[in-house]
């Protein structure tokens, strides 16, 4: 019984192991024809838009990006270089867009004095405007039921 047993694991192992030699690279279609175990320099990023004017948002509850270079801006547990003119105690010295007063609420709803860890973190949901050609095709329409929603572009 287990010397059957191990002839049967022996034959599996020998067949995955065939099926595997044959099969073709996968590849990743953003990358062309490079396999994914080569090494290419990566694409030299664009200028970030830095403009200050705000674009409107495409669908409800979209985060804002950012209309600015945010290049360096340091953003850890120990600091966050945003607050430096977003923080609402600083946007009427600075003119800049104040935090919304949603970030100022915790997970339980209770209102704060101060920022909520779990908004603390900007880069997790809002990022800078680039003017870059697609990667790829896309066809998103902005919800027209949207007030906010950005002009559809042909």
């Amino acid at each position: 019984m287990r010397s059957s047993l191990f002839l049967c694991l022996a034959a599996w192992m020998a067949t995955s192991a065939g099926f595997a030699a044959h099969a073709a690279p996968l590849l990743d279609a953003l990358r062309g024809a490079t396999p994914i175990t080569g090494t290419t320099a990566p694409a030299r990023l664009g200028n970030a838009v830095n403009d200050d004017q705000r674009l409107p948002r495409s669908y409800t509850q979209q985060p804002p990006v950012i209309p600015h270079r945010i290049d360096g801006y340091q953003v850890d547990r120990n600091f966050n270089k945003c607050l430096d003119c977003h923080a609402r105690e600083r946007t009427s010295l600075s003119q800049a867009v104040p935090v919304s007063a949603t970030h100022h609420v915790d997970r339980s709803g209770k209102v704060l004095d101060h920022i909520s860890t779990r908004r603390y973190f900007c880069k997790q949901c809002h990022v800078a405007q680039e003017n870059v050609p697609p990667l790829v095709r896309n066809d998103y329409r902005a919800e027209p039921a949207n007030a906010n929603a950005a002009p559809i572009r042909p």
